[in-house]
């Protein structure tokens, strides 16, 4: 059925007037929901899907998406007891990524990393105190994942 009615954010699906098996379409909308609510992903963006998933894990597909993932570039691809779903993401769309703790956020083209910011280090001048606070603002930045500690 291509003319299914979906919601306009996440086109997640609708049930429709005099619809046969309802429960399919409703469990198909709770499978995108349980993957895309407080999203967290395994890794990505990945180009290759991953050889042994486990149901209800996520990751991101890459621009050059290969295999099964051909054609669903920047989507969120959940692995499901019925095979790949994808997800297309919206401007603004945001998800951990569980390999490093690290904010990811959709910008319309492509998702972006949190920049990576290093300690100080150098100078003519040392001032102990302040690069102790520093490298403390740094790291607790990164551990919100809000950048990520070089």
């Amino acid at each position: 059925m291509t003319d299914m009615p979906i919601t306009p954010r996440f086109s997640l699906p609708l049930l429709a007037v005099a619809q046969a098996q309802k429960e399919v379409t409703h469990n198909e909308a709770l499978t995108l929901l349980d993957a895309l609510i407080h999203a967290a992903i395994e890794a990505g963006p990945l180009a290759t899907p991953p050889a042994n998933p486990a149901i209800g894990q996520c990751w991101i597909v890459d621009a050059a998406a290969t295999g099964v993932w051909t054609g669903a570039e920047n989507a969120i691809a959940i692995w499901t007891a019925g095979g790949w779903r994808f997800a297309a993401p919206r401007v603004g769309v945001q998800v951990t990524r569980l390999t490093d703790g690290a904010r990811l956020r959709f910008d319309g083209s492509g998702w972006t990393a949190p920049a990576a910011i290093g300690a100080p280090a150098g100078g003519t001048t040392i001032d102990s105190e302040a690069r102790a606070a520093i490298t403390a603002l740094i790291l607790n930045l990164a551990a919100q994942g809000l950048l990520i500690s070089g």
